[in-house]
């Protein structure tokens, strides 16, 4: 396992570092220049050479690129064009929000995906199964604005129980969550069911039918146990998107975490604030990746790493 680790931190880093030289690459190749947005299209000349020079943009691309990789190797990932804050700081500030979103969400998502595939493999080509294929593919396939702007009228509008927008604690979160834990649900029941259905038909599950094992331990524990690793996977994938910032979502219920972090710093063309963000969500997907290779061992023991 140290082994395995230890060769998963090295291509954690030539990833990093790949991530890092086309989102600086793409950066500068968007049309438009930080500095007008920072200084308005009425900006003199000389004030303009002189906010370069200050920011460094005046220096050949590859002097600045590595400028920005050497800092971020320290942990410095700049400060921000718009604020003056230093970026690190502000996705440190903005990213519990994120993290509880992304949290609550998975565990909703999970639960009802779970159970759901679950008895849609069980219940196969019937009424049951085809009710939850369609309301996972309801969940996949509707806009998550649309789900959150349904979601507000009916709960926050019609029925004032929850906050319309903001964020004033977990409370704030209850429909953000349903909103993004109904796509994650639909994805991880399809993904579910599809894995029953193949262990259903191994010889050892007959087996345990003949012996008389009771129902719900033949399915729940013979069964899904050995039907996770793929769901595992998904799930893994579902939390590295949510944690990398639910854009549309953070933006409609107006929450302060990274996603709307990321809008504003698109708008404004506050280039190290993106070049931050980029490199932050990709070190979280590596790192989610990362501790669901370690969970399939755990669910599975017969899987070894070398």
């Amino acid at each position: 396992m140290t082994k395995y680790l230890l060769k998963r931190l090295f291509t954690m880093v030539l990833t990093l570092l790949g991530v890092s030289i086309l989102v600086f690459l793409m950066i500068h190749l968007i049309p438009g220049d930080p500095v007008l947005n920072i200084l308005g299209e009425f900006a003199t000349e000389e004030a303009i050479q002189r906010l370069e020079e200050s920011l460094g943009l005046n220096k050949p691309l590859l002097v600045q690129y590595f400028s920005f990789i050497g800092d971020a190797i320290q942990g410095n990932l700049g400060k921000s064009y718009i604020t003056n804050q230093y970026v690190l700081d502000e996705i440190i500030n903005r990213f519990p929000v994120t993290f509880q979103l992304a949290v609550y969400s998975l565990i909703i998502g999970t639960i009802v995906g779970i159970v759901m595939g679950t008895v849609a493999a069980v219940k196969q080509n019937t009424i049951i199964d085809q009710l939850a294929m369609l309301v996972s593919l309801i969940g996949i396939s509707a806009p998550g604005f649309w789900i959150a702007l349904f979601l507000i009228y009916f709960f926050a509008y019609q029925l004032p129980i929850f906050p319309i927008s903001g964020y004033d604690g977990v409370y704030s979160l209850i429909l953000p969550s349903i909103t993004l834990g109904l796509a994650t649900a639909g994805n991880i029941a399809r993904m579910t069911r599809s894995s029953m259905l193949e262990v259903i038909k191994q010889d050892y599950m007959r087996t345990a039918e003949a012996k008389g094992v009771d129902v719900f331990r033949l399915i729940f524990g013979h069964g899904l146990q050995n039907a996770l690793i793929p769901v595992i996977t998904l799930i893994g994938l579902q939390f590295g998107n949510l944690l990398a910032g639910a854009v549309v979502t953070e933006t409609v219920f107006a929450l302060p975490g990274i996603g709307s972090l990321a809008i504003d710093a698109i708008a404004t063309r506050d280039m190290p604030t993106i070049q931050g963000l980029v490199l932050f969500m990709a070190f979280m997907f590596i790192i989610v990746n990362l501790i669901v290779d370690i969970i399939y061992s755990a669910v599975d023991p017969r899987i070894k790493y070398e």
